[in-house]
């Protein structure tokens, strides 16, 4: 990595899901599970037919909650509450990651496809409160989800961020896309590397990450 790569941000947009805890806590398993069943109940199909639209309204529309927005035209707000009532039993603090974050220069958001309720209990299981200058979740996009473009514009307008001197850190390679365009740093944090034009970095752990980035 460039000793400058980063010198020029002072606004750090993090992901929430399998970004600021590990993608080995399974949150998001529980979370489709609730997905599943509401599925069920609202549109009256089986579990085979309800994993099915699950997994295609999240491919084609960028998450499920859009797909039945557009196709079935749902309420989101009580779908974001139900699907989003799960343990965090599964998540630890990391005092070493709340460390690094804390110590960015400049200010520092959470922007997720789920609801920032549901991202502020993720927060406080992780030991991350209080550290974000800003907690934006899909309400904030009027439900718009990542990858989106018009998505990001509505947040980052309404935070007033420049995405020249910003940085985007995801877990899921196409919401990097947008964020590119933008003229934002984008760093894809996964386990496994993705090789994409629009990503400009990979790494498969956000503190070492942050910490190399001040270094």
């Amino acid at each position: 990595m460039p000793r400058d790569a980063f010198s020029h941000i002072d606004t750090w947009v993090f992901d929430l899901d399998n970004t600021l805890y590990p993608p080995e806590a399974r949150l998001f398993d529980l979370i489709e599970v609730r997905m599943t069943n509401w599925v069920m109940q609202e549109l009256k199909v089986d579990q085979p037919e309800a994993d099915r639209l699950r997994r295609k309204y999240w491919h084609e529309h960028g998450t499920t909650l859009a797909g039945l927005m557009r196709e079935h035209d749902v309420d989101p707000a009580p779908y974001l509450v139900d699907v989003h009532d799960i343990s965090m039993d599964s998540l630890t603090p990391d005092p070493d990651l709340a460390a690094e974050i804390r110590s960015l220069p400049g200010r520092r958001i959470v922007y997720t496809n789920g609801c920032a309720p549901y991202a502020e209990r993720v927060l406080a299981a992780r030991g991350l409160s209080g550290l974000f200058d800003a907690i934006y979740g899909v309400e904030h996009a009027d439900f718009l989800p990542k990858p989106d473009r018009e998505a990001f514009d509505k947040v980052f307008a309404a935070d007033g961020l420049d995405p020249a001197s910003a940085a985007m850190f995801e877990d899921d390679a196409r919401n990097l896309s947008a964020p590119f365009e933008m003229g934002m740093r984008t760093v894809h944090v996964a386990p496994a590397r993705q090789h994409a034009a629009h990503i400009d970095y990979h790494t498969d752990d956000l503190r070492g990450f942050l910490e190399r980035v001040k270094a």
